[in-house]
């Protein structure tokens, strides 16, 4: 049991950086500090485009048009970590997966 928590628990804390990697990416490509002609960059932004959409879709549709501002990103890092505190301060207790 402590392996399945500790496994979701990474797992959320990698999605967290991919979230945070996609957000910069973007940023440098609005202000044009990175070239999204070079293969790799490319590459990078669609590896990070098609693991971080799939989540940002659906929060996008809830969310008001804030005009050229998305804060999905945002809120889904906010729900990770909820999910995270959740796990680490209700759930993992119960089995004593932490040592507690």
């Amino acid at each position: 049991m402590t392996a399945l928590f500790w496994l979701i628990d990474a797992a959320l804390g990698i999605f967290v950086f991919f979230i945070i990697a996609q957000v910069i990416m973007s940023w440098l490509t609005a202000f044009g500090i990175i070239n999204t002609y070079q293969p790799f960059v490319r590459s990078v932004m669609h590896f990070l485009y098609a693991i971080t959409e799939p989540v940002n879709r659906p929060v996008r549709q809830v969310l008001p048009n804030l005009g050229g501002i998305d804060i999905s990103p945002l809120v889904i890092l906010l729900l990770v970590q909820a999910i995270r505190i959740f796990l680490r301060t209700s759930i993992a207790p119960m089995f004593d997966v932490y040592g507690y």
